[in-house]
């Protein structure tokens, strides 16, 4: 695991674990967000497997770092970060909520685990493998990093010998690829607020948002407003659903507003979109000489996949990975794709809007200057919204007004701020040309 403080220590409310939690029985690492995070003995035994720690080869941002340099941190502190969340979450509910919601220490414990492995699958270079990568390799067969990481869970179960119930694997596993196309009917038909806190498929509100929200934007620099620690000691359950104050809506606007600006500003910057898709282009001519694409269906191969490919490109001398290779090497001398234009598309248009291609870009070029051929384009199609599509979010969270009140309710849009977006969604097509030197100052 590495970094851990083995004193014993006493049990003081500030730890915010149970009375009944030996906390001689756990090992503590001190993490940069949340400060000490306690690590219980089931979950260290999971930590402690090389499947686990690969989360440290993958960035939390993927190439994000290349713009901004502090951008360096991995989905391991991630993982460990939403451990923690997730155990602060279903802990207040049992203070506040315990008797009357029957939550016991299987749930705790549930809750605690899909937190820690929701990330175990993961694909190298943040979403770029699984969004960008295998669609133009694998046609029409879908693979998401949940389902994966329900597949790994089982794999290291199997090969570490972990002592764990079935059934608590079985309920992380649900948790894990609740809000994923891949979601499993839910084995408990009571307790279905159990499955809000790590992947929240109701109304995008869990745990998972609240650590790379904040983690993300301390480590870019940027400034981030939005306090969970405000939602986190709001929060009731009615109606087996995790609802919130209605006086806290602006806070929950913060949240998914806050995320949409990490998508402009950070993730789908222009420099960094740039760099992704010359990734893209090495990752797809490597394919066939290093298979790269082959352990997607098998845990026990694809767990030895990471970030690390790049410098494995890098440094092969094999002529099978030269334009791979080339293609890296351009990155690490800053001669990048170049950007040329953007365009955003207008809401009106955005529910029937197709996404762009290098070859409708070809087609369109009007006489008179340089002209691009397809294998010269590069396409970028950029989508954010808060969570929900062309949905207002705050109208899919229901609210309660005081703690007095048994009733629940959402927040119909009129009843919003005037000051609030009344678009949720934005498109940007940006295009990009693989050899700079052709379009050289008529680029933007």
């Amino acid at each position: 695991m590495g970094a851990y403080c083995d004193e014993n220590l006493s049990f003081s409310p500030a730890c915010n674990l149970s009375p009944s939690h030996d906390l001689r029985l756990s090992k503590h690492v001190h993490d940069n967000v949340h400060g000490n995070i306690y690590l219980d003995p089931l979950s260290l035994k999971f930590i402690d497997t090389e499947q686990f720690q690969r989360l440290r080869e993958l960035k939390q941002l993927g190439l994000a770092h290349l713009v901004y340099p502090g951008a360096v941190h991995s989905r391991f502190e991630h993982s460990l970060g939403v451990y923690w969340l997730a155990g602060e979450a279903i802990q207040k509910l049992k203070t506040y909520q315990g008797l009357e919601l029957g939550i016991d220490r299987f749930d705790v414990q549930a809750v605690k685990v899909a937190g820690l492995l929701h990330d175990v699958g993961h694909g190298p270079f943040s979403h770029l493998f699984e969004r960008e990568f295998l669609p133009k390799v694998l046609n029409s067969f879908k693979w998401a990093h949940e389902q994966m990481s329900a597949d790994l869970i089982d794999h290291i179960v199997d090969v570490h010998h972990i002592d764990v119930e079935s059934e608590m694997i079985k309920r992380v596993k649900e948790m894990i690829l609740a809000s994923s196309e891949f979601a499993l009917p839910k084995s408990a038909k009571e307790k279905q607020f159990l499955y809000d806190i790590v992947a929240n498929g109701r109304n995008g509100i869990d745990v998972d948002k609240f650590d790379y929200i904040v983690r993300d934007s301390r480590a870019c620099g940027l400034g981030c407003s939005f306090d969970f620690h405000r939602l986190m000691e709001t929060m009731r359950v009615l109606g087996d659903e995790i609802c919130y104050r209605a006086k806290d809506y602006l806070s929950i606007h913060k949240l998914f507003a806050t995320r949409a600006d990490l998508y402009r500003t950070v993730y789908t910057h222009s420099k960094v979109k740039a760099v992704e898709l010359m990734v893209v282009d090495a990752l797809l001519k490597a394919n066939s000489y290093l298979e790269i694409s082959s352990s997607i269906q098998d845990p026990s191969e694809y767990w030895k996949l990471d970030d690390t490919i790049i410098k494995t490109i890098e440094t092969a001398p094999d002529e099978e990975l030269r334009e791979s290779r080339d293609l890296i090497l351009r990155i690490r001398r800053r001669n990048l794709y170049q950007f040329c234009n953007e365009y955003s598309v207008p809401k009106d248009q955005l529910e029937h809007f197709k996404d762009v291609t290098a070859q409708d870009i070809a087609c369109s070029q009007k006489n008179g200057g340089v002209l691009l051929q397809e294998n010269d384009i590069a396409v970028s199609n950029v989508r954010i919204d808060l969570t929900r599509g062309k949905q207002n979010p705050l109208e899919s969270i229901n609210f309660f007004k005081d703690y007095e009140s048994q009733e629940k309710f959402p927040i119909p849009h009129e009843r919003i701020s005037h000051l609030l977006p009344t678009s949720y969604q934005d498109m940007i097509v940006r295009v990009y040309s693989k050899k700079p030197e052709l379009v050289g100052s008529s680029c933007l």
